[in-house]
Formats: C-alpha cells, sequence, structure tokens
C-alpha cells in the first residue's frame, strides 16, 4: 500500500509540476571524490559538490551523484551513470569531471585516452538525447610541488582531451584545472596546504571544496545557467 502511495503521489507531483509549466532545470553531478559528498561528522574531506549549493540563491536543486573512485568506465559500468542520466528532464544541466581515476592502473577504473574521449563522447550524445544540457569540467590539479615547481603530470594527457571535445562538440567547458592550479601558484607550496586534506595532494578540506565551488559558480553564471547571486 506505501508502495502504491508512493508512486501515485510521484505522479501527481510531476503532472502539476509538468502541467503548471513551472520546472526549475536541476544541476546533475557525475563525478569523482574531488565532488562527492562527506559525513561532515567522520572527515575533514569535502567535495566541491557539496558545496556548490551554498553558493546557488535561485532555487536551482543540485543533484550530486559523484562517488569517490569512479572514472568513466567505472561510473558507467557500476550503473551510476544509468540511475543518473534516467533522472534528467529535458532542460537539466549535467556537469561531467572525471580524470583522475580514469589514469589509475586498476583494471575496473582504468580508460585509456581513447577510451576516455569516447566515453565522453557517449555521456555527451546521452544527455542531449533527454534534451538537457551536458558541461564538461576539467579535473582539479593535484598539488604536486617540485623544488618550488608546481607539476601535474599524473593527470597526463586527460585534461586536454576534455578541452578537446568541448571545442569539438560546442560543449560549455568549465576549466577547474587551470584555474585550481592559477590558484595554487599564487598560494605557493605551504599556503596551498590549507585547502587539502592534511598529507592529501588530490582531496580539499572545506576551503579547498568552497573555492572549487566558485569558480564553478563563476562558469555557470558565465553561461546563464545561475543568477547573479553570491554565496555563503
Amino acid at each position: 500500500m506505501k508502495t502504491l502511495n508512493l508512486i501515485l503521489s510521484s505522479f501527481i507531483i510531476l503532472l502539476v509540476t509538468t502541467s503548471s509549466g513551472t520546472y526549475h532545470p536541476r544541476i546533475f553531478i557525475a563525478g569523482d571524490s574531488t565532488a562527492q559528498g562527506y559525513d561532515t561528522t567522520k572527515t575533514v574531506m569535502r567535495g566541491w559538490g557539496q558545496m556548490l549549493p551554498y553558493y546557488i540563491c535561485d532555487g536551482t536543486e543540485v543533484v550530486n551523484h559523484a562517488k569517490a573512485g569512479r572514472s568513466t568506465k567505472s561510473f558507467r559500468n557500476e550503473g551510476r551513470w544509468d540511475s543518473l542520466i534516467s533522472q534528467v528532464q529535458k532542460g537539466d544541466w549535467v556537469l561531467i569531471q572525471f580524470s583522475h581515476n580514469d589514469t589509475s592502473t586498476k583494471p575496473e577504473r582504468h580508460a585509456s585516452p581513447e577510451d576516455f574521449r569516447e566515453n565522453l563522447i557517449r555521456f555527451i550524445e546521452e544527455v542531449h538525447a533527454k534534451e538537457a544540457n551536458p558541461m564538461l569540467l576539467t579535473p582539479l590539479v593535484m598539488r604536486t610541488f617540485h623544488e618550488g615547481n608546481l607539476i601535474d603530470n599524473r593527470l597526463k594527457t586527460y585534461p586536454g582531451i576534455i578541452r578537446k571535445v568541448a571545442q569539438e562538440y560546442n560543449i560549455p567547458i568549465i576549466d577547474v584545472n587551470l584555474k585550481t592550479r592559477d590558484l595554487i601558484l599564487l598560494l605557493g607550496d605551504e599556503k596551498s596546504k590549507e585547502l587539502y586534506v592534511p598529507n592529501d595532494d588530490t582531496h580539499t578540506c572545506e576551503a579547498g571544496a568552497r573555492a572549487v565551488a566558485e569558480f564553478v559558480v563563476e562558469g555557470l553564471k558565465e553561461y546563464g545557467v545561475l543568477t547573479n547571486c553570491s554565496g555563503m
């Protein structure tokens, strides 16, 4: 009986929303640990997708499907992409950010540069098929200094592939990799550690996640996805 009532309630909400024409496009996130949400009582680690709602004032809902350890390959193979795309409606936005785990040597995660490109294109096509809007994001820079210089060779050519696909398919892109690289260089080796989890050059604490969320919001405003408002 409860199941039937839930189905009827969901149908009524959908019917009212559709018929009234008041449906507000949502923002979906497909990504890895750098974007996912975390239990604030168990860890200081935070993902930018977790902070994003604090910077949105126009009622846009953020639906965060990002999960630690996932790549373009495993995100689909585990059914996470199917779960996300099944919820997407016309006019929604889908933010896609991978790379960190695609470069992994673990076979369940690894996607070659060629496969990574094809996976991105497939994501894009399936979002378009729902009459929704894909947006690509390059990955956060990995805070790796050597003799005072920031190096980021672990991500290899993958950020460049994202930029190339966005250009070829005319897809909006937020170059988080470039923005975070500039920020880390500005702060320097020691000061930039305050944005990351201790002894971790990949995952951000709240300060770092908020910084990245601000970069994402700036990009969303530039493409007209969000209204011009400031966050917390």
